[in-house]
């Protein structure tokens, strides 16, 4: 993939437990981002991962960790695969709904695929409740932290960090992306990439200015059954990213709602399709990035 291409991936019906016609209908996407597989493609979609994704999962230790952030004590869940070290590292941050045992699940799955994963509970430290409206600026130094502590984690290669922004943790993500040299690769999950502060139509209109000083390898995916203002502003951007010339791939799934990696209720099959293909290309997108594969 050339650094100038960005993509979104569509699909159509096929013979692996295809969702009905009515449930892939997608959203209309820029023509430059399109791109159509046939009856293979949720096949080849599944496959995309590659061998990194599908090798034998390593054993994991599970650590309770915590960090100071200014006068903050921030608790954080880091998972260390076994075998010789170091190990390449990921910055895990949740989104809006805070820490949960489902997000810490797909952290744990990430990390036995070989990486050291950090996941910092951003929201407890300061005591935000679940599914808070407005953002605290200050957490941004609290996660932010956590790249710091990686370089304590003696099993980690904490100089190129793969940073993962689950849907306001992808606000995170892009600043972190800007702000810190180690950043070496971004995977965004229906990330939002607008400052959560901004007035209404900031909001609807416009991405966080920050994107257009993104330079490191960015995987973006969002459903196409997320909301419309979402999934458009996840497009837009990975259009801006091409226009400059940066390293992007956009995903967008067809018949997947928001959460697709965590939802327990009303899940559709798209839902399952794209939590798969997600997992798999995030592992080879940061194999490929940190460890050169």
């Amino acid at each position: 993939m050339t650094t100038a291409q960005s993509r979104v991936i569509r699909f159509r019906q096929s013979p692996i437990a295809a969702p009905s016609r009515s449930r892939l209908k997608s959203a209309r996407l820029p023509r430059s981002l399109r791109l159509l597989w046939g009856a293979a493609g949720i096949a080849a979609c599944l496959w995309a991962g590659g061998a990194a994704a599908q090798a034998p999962p390593v054993a994991v230790e599970e650590r309770s960790v915590e960090y100071k952030s200014g006068d903050v004590d921030v608790p954080a869940y880091l998972a260390v695969p076994s075998g010789h070290g170091p190990h390449p590292a990921v910055l895990f941050i949740h989104g809006r709904s805070g820490w949960h045992d489902r997000l810490k699940a797909e952290a744990l799955r990430l990390a036995q695929r070989g990486f050291v994963v950090l996941a910092p509970d951003y929201h407890t430290g300061r005591f935000i409740a679940e599914n808070p409206i407005e953002h605290d600026p200050a957490t941004e130094q609290d996660v932010e932290g956590g790249l710091d502590y990686l370089k304590t984690v003696r099993e980690a290669r904490a100089d190129r960090v793969g940073v993962v922004g689950i849907s306001r943790g992808g606000y995170h993500m892009a600043l972190l992306a800007v702000r810190r040299r180690e950043v070496a690769a971004i995977v965004g999950y229906y990330p939002h990439l607008a400052n959560p502060n901004a007035p209404e139509p900031v909001q609807v209109y416009r991405y966080m200015p920050e994107v257009d000083e993104i330079r490191v390898p960015a995987l973006l995916m969002v459903g196409d059954r997320d909301h419309q203002l979402r999934r458009e502003q996840v497009v837009r951007v990975g259009e801006r990213l091409k226009e400059l010339g940066r390293p992007v791939e956009v995903v967008v799934y067809p018949g997947a709602q928001r959460a697709f990696d965590f939802r327990r209720y009303g899940r559709t099959v798209g839902d399952d399709l794209a939590r798969e293909d997600a997992f798999n290309r995030t592992v080879a997108f940061l194999s490929r990035i940190l460890r050169g594969q």
